[in-house]
C-alpha cells in the first residue's frame, strides 16, 4: 500500500479514493464528504479503503460483497479454538 502526497493532495495507488487539503491542517476525503480530518486520518482513510479492494477480491470466489463478509467475519465464533499447534500448522501449509 502505497499513500501518494504532495501538498494538496493524498492519493491512494490502488483506488480512485484521494483526500484534499481543506486548509488549515484539515483534509476531506472522498468517500468522507463533509468530513473534516487530520492528515493522519486522512491517511487512515485511504489505507482502510485500500483493504476494502484488496478485501473485494478475496470474497468474490465466495459470491459475497466486502459489506456481507465484514459482518459475517465481525460476529463472535461460536466454534471451539482449534489447538494451537494445529492452527499454525494448517495456516502455515495453506498460505504456501
Amino acid at each position: 500500500m502505497t499513500v501518494l502526497h504532495d501538498l494538496k493532495l493524498l492519493r491512494s495507488d490502488r483506488t480512485a479514493h484521494h483526500a484534499r487539503s481543506a486548509g488549515d491542517g484539515g483534509w476531506v476525503v472522498s468517500y468522507l464528504p463533509g468530513r473534516i480530518l487530520t492528515e493522519r486520518q486522512a491517511v487512515a482513510a485511504l489505507l482502510a479503503a485500500e483493504e476494502l479492494s484488496v478485501i473485494q477480491q478475496c470474497v468474490q470466489p465466495l459470491g459475497l460483497t466486502a459489506l456481507e463478509l465484514t459482518g459475517m467475519a465481525a460476529t463472535e465464533c461460536t466454534w471451539p479454538p482449534p489447538k494451537r499447534s494445529q492452527s499454525i500448522r494448517y495456516l502455515t501449509e495453506i498460505s504456501r
